[in-house]
């Protein structure tokens, strides 16, 4: 069974975006010794306490830093984008790194309004025109352009020999149904959906359109695991990352995750039904139950891969995290 991170590059309380971004490095480092099949890192705009906003360039940075470990965009948000640009930018990433890169494409804004509006022109029209796009990607990631396409004449260079493999992140029918019809691999992110996933997924293999010749549907679904040595001390570390979750949700958060002793100072003695609902879309636990409840979900969405998210307070409870998981079934697989 293979396992991966998504990183999105959190700012804890007491630390600064450089600090969080060399943990994102770290924990990719960590990924790669314990087995992990792929990193992924989030593309996030003027969001308080999330410092990645450019997963190209962290890519290249981790890259140069790590050995095997596949890498890739969570997603990019291909809406702001020339689809050549984006290309040119994997195809040389790909370069680099050969046979370690993925392209991840979503269609979410990835911030405010406002930042939406700096970033790119007619965003929502670039939403509507996102099958037009996908297309567009493929063809200059296949360089197999149309004889008859309006770039036709155009290469996006280098060239590498091993091309980035395309997945579309998605979290409704819509986006499962898009994959099928383009031949993608299909991310499916029920970390952040409330949709049913095993349906979605049923229907994205079913309608599954193969882009190249023994091209299969693949499937990752993606969610939120915390982990430790014992259920308390899982849930204890949890707390950071669903009190932070309950701040933004309030409009507040802006220092980043907080520490554990700062989210039971939040909370008080306040009983919250919101933080309640949060934490029945995490998996939190020591590693017997969390290998427990990955192996019910990647049954019950018949998931090719699990990638996990994690956010904790402290880097090192993170690594730990996916460390105990990794033992517990990255081991016993290979094993």
């Amino acid at each position: 069974m293979r396992l991966s991170i998504l990183d999105q590059a959190p700012i804890s309380s007491n630390q600064s975006p450089r600090e969080a971004l060399q943990a994102s490095m770290k924990l990719a480092q960590a990924g790669e010794n314990l087995g992990y099949t792929r990193y992924w890192i989030a593309e996030h705009h003027d969001l308080p306490g999330l410092a990645c906003s450019a997963p190209e360039v962290m890519i290249s940075y981790i890259g140069a830093n790590t050995e095997k470990i596949r890498l890739g965009s969570g997603a990019v948000l291909l809406p702001h984008y020339k689809p050549y640009k984006v290309a040119e930018v994997y195809n040389m990433l790909a370069t680099l790194f050969p046979g370690r890169i993925d392209v991840g494409i979503g269609r979410a804004p990835g911030g405010s309004a406002e930042a939406t509006n700096a970033l790119s022109d007619n965003f929502l029209q670039q939403v509507w025109n996102m099958p037009s796009s996908i297309q567009d990607l493929l063809y200059f990631l296949d360089n197999d352009i149309p004889s008859d396409h309006l770039h036709a004449k155009v290469s996006a260079s280098p060239v590498p020999d091993k091309t980035p493999v395309p997945w579309l992140l998605g979290t409704s029918k819509k986006s499962a149904l898009l994959a099928a019809e383009k031949g993608l691999s299909y991310a499916f992110g029920q970390f952040m959906s409330d949709q049913d996933g095993a349906a979605i997924i049923k229907q994205y293999r079913e309608h599954f359109k193969p882009r190249k010749q023994n091209d299969i549907p693949q499937v990752i679904v993606t969610v939120t695991a915390i982990c430790a040595e014992t259920s308390e001390k899982a849930e204890k570390i949890a707390l950071s990352s669903l009190v932070w979750g309950l701040q933004r949700k309030r409009g507040e958060g802006t220092y980043g995750v907080p520490s554990i002793q700062d989210a039971k100072n939040y909370l008080g003695s306040e009983k919250d039904d919101l933080l309640d609902e949060m934490k029945r879309g995490m998996i939190i636990g020591n590693p017997r139950e969390i290998k427990k409840s990955i192996l019910e979900l990647q049954d019950k969405y018949n998931a090719d891969e699990i990638m996990i998210v994690t956010i904790t307070h402290s880097p090192a409870d993170k690594i730990q995290s996916y460390k105990l998981i990794a033992e517990g079934i990255i081991s016993n697989t290979d094993g």
